[in-house]
This record gives C-alpha cells, sequence and structure tokens, in this order.
C-alpha cells in the first residue's frame, strides 16, 4: 500500500474523520430532519443546498447533514427573515457563494494536500493506522491557519469593497482527468439586442439558476459562468452525459426560449487557481461552437466511457479540422428511448 493509495476502510474512515474535523461532528440530521430544525420545507431546504454546488442523497432517509450544516440553514432563513437577503434572490445568494467557495475550495485542497503528501513521503512510518493520526494531526495544524487567512483576505476585500462603493449602494496546480463542459445560448449577440435590461437579466437568472442545479444535483461543479455561456466539470462519465441532457431538456425549455449548444471533452485537466486549462477545455469549447442548436457533442474519449451504457446513444459524424486542432473526434449523444 503506497502513501497515496490507502485500502478501501482506511481510506474510509480518513474521511470519516476530516469530515467530522471540518465540520464539528458527526452527520445527525436527514433532509426533513434538517429543514424542520430551520423551520421550512423540506424542497426550499434542498434547493438552498443544491445552489451552494452540494448533490441531495437519493435516500430521503440518509444521515447527511451535521449541526452545522442545521446551524448554517438556519443561518441564511434568518437573514432571509430579517430582510438582509430577500426571498426571492436567497437561491442567487447562495449559488454565488457556492461557485465561490468552490473554486476556492479545490486550490486550498491542492495546496493542503500537497503539503500532508510531502510529510507522509519524509515518514518512515507505513502503518495505516499511524499514518491516519498523523493526517489528523497534519490537518488540525494546517487546517486553522487556513482559515484564519481566508477570514482576513475575506474581510479585507470587504473593506476594499466598502471603500470604494461608499455613496453608491445598489500558483498552485495539479493535473486531474476530469469531463469539462460548455453549454452557451445560441444566438445570444442578436438577442440581446432585442431584450431589455430586465429581460436579459431574466433570461440569464434563468439559465444560470437550472444549469447550476443540474450540474450540482448530478456531482459536478461550475467552474465559472461568463454572459451566455456556463462552463463546467465533472469526475464521472455518466453524470457528465446526464449534466448535458439534462441541460438540453430543462434549461431555457421555454416555447420562446433560445436554444443551447453544449459539448464536452474527456481528459487529463490542468486544475489551477479553481480555473480549468489544457487541450481538453479546448476541444470542449470546440465541440460546444461545432454543436448543431438543440444537440449534444462529445468527444472520442467520453464516447468510449459512456459506450456501453444503455441510457445514452452515440452517432459518430465525420471528424472536423477546426482552430488548434487538426482532426477533431465528435459524436452526438443522446438518450435511449428505446425500451
Amino acid at each position: 500500500m503506497s502513501r497515496s493509495g490507502f485500502d478501501a476502510p482506511t481510506f474510509s474512515r480518513i474521511q470519516s474523520d476530516v469530515e467530522e474535523f471540518l465540520l464539528g461532528g458527526p452527520r445527525c440530521y436527514t433532509q426533513s430532519q434538517i429543514a424542520e430544525f430551520a423551520g421550512v420545507s423540506r424542497e426550499r431546504a434542498d434547493r438552498l443546498w443544491v445552489a451552494m454546488g452540494f448533490a441531495v442523497d437519493d435516500d430521503p432517509d440518509a444521515v447527511m447533514f451535521t449541526q452545522q450544516d442545521a446551524d448554517a440553514l438556519q443561518g441564511i432563513i434568518t437573514m432571509v427573515d430579517r430582510g438582509i437577503i430577500s426571498r426571492s434572490s436567497e437561491v442567487a445568494a447562495a449559488r454565488a457563494l457556492g461557485q465561490s467557495m468552490s473554486r476556492l475550495a479545490e486550490w486550498q485542497v491542492s495546496i493542503i494536500g500537497t503539503h500532508i503528501v510531502d510529510q507522509l513521503t519524509e515518514s518512515a512510518d507505513d502503518d495505516p493506522e499511524a499514518i491516519r493520526k498523523q493526517i489528523l494531526r497534519l490537518g488540525a495544524e494546517i487546517i486553522p491557519a487556513v482559515e484564519s487567512l481566508q477570514t482576513y483576505v475575506w474581510k479585507r476585500h470587504i473593506a476594499s469593497s466598502t471603500g470604494r462603493n461608499v455613496g453608491n449602494p445598489g500558483e498552485e496546480f495539479s493535473s486531474r482527468i476530469l469531463i469539462v463542459g460548455f453549454a452557451d445560448i445560441v444566438g445570444y449577440t442578436s438577442l440581446t439586442r432585442g431584450l431589455d435590461p430586465t429581460e436579459l437579466n431574466d433570461l440569464l437568472e434563468r439559465f444560470e439558476s437550472a444549469s447550476t442545479e443540474i450540474i450540482g444535483r448530478n456531482f459536478g461543479w461550475v467552474v465559472k459562468t461568463v454572459g451566455d455561456e456556463v462552463m463546467f466539470a465533472v469526475e464521472s462519465p455518466r453524470h457528465a452525459a446526464e449534466i448535458a441532457l439534462q441541460i438540453q431538456s430543462a434549461v431555457l425549455a421555454d416555447h420562446d426560449d433560445p436554444q443551447l449548444r453544449v459539448g464536452l471533452a474527456m481528459g487529463p485537466t490542468l486544475v489551477r487557481f479553481g480555473d480549468l486549462y489544457g487541450s481538453v477545455v479546448n476541444k470542449a469549447a470546440r465541440l460546444t461552437s461545432s454543436a448543431r442548436p438543440g444537440t449534444v457533442l462529445i468527444d472520442s474519449e467520453l464516447a468510449a466511457a459512456v459506450s456501453d451504457d444503455a441510457n445514452f446513444k452515440l452517432r459518430h459524424l465525420r471528424p472536423r479540422r477546426v482552430r488548434g486542432i487538426d482532426r477533431l473526434e465528435q459524436y452526438v449523444l443522446r438518450r435511449n428511448l428505446e425500451p
């Protein structure tokens, strides 16, 4: 067993220990119980949880929330009740916080993880239980320091932003195998010329809200949104395919809404400061721009990964030469509706 290759029971125990340390205790609430604690409906609690970028267990009786989770939910509801956050914008506020914190957490984990692996490499102890205790000790040393620094930077940004807006209210990196996707609104540029600011805001809010919920529910995360486009990532090929198809079927689904294009590519991806880089990102972007309105295009790597899944159908298209790629393999991804 290598230091980074723990057996499943040891790895599971380390994960549980780290979670309890970070969240102040074990999981003790179901979805219904945490909603009752905060005095809200389960649907509202789930909506806020998913908006922050987390998945909800398919089993409604699963014990998945800690006391800190319950206190945080109650804190959000209190802010809404006091008028600090309007009820109409609570999901948008939770989503904005979740997206920012998700990117920050990805970067911080790469720093902490690298340090812990370095420390373990220097240790001569190979006993799994001793390694587990060493990881917890290192975490107890590092995480409070990171939390303190993060709080300081946040407060400093609050002070800086307040100063700029007075009188106007209102190098760490890693490589991972990921599926990177883009979803964009077809004809966005011409569309904006025919919409007033309120209509455009409504369109973008519906686009971002629905796509973010689908991505979060399927264990992906939003990397960033830029105008008419959302960029996301996910580790599971099956979940990536589900995200793409659900976005096409459920986002901007009204008769008068513009159509969407979705492109996905799979492979080694550079994760740097919460953003993604590399040829996979380029391929996903090119597939998106090549896709016909209302369709999903994926690359050959992802096609191979989902080819045996009976939930999906693939159609191989003629390879294309696009900017930066001499031969772009492309497959149309559809849901298999046959019994």
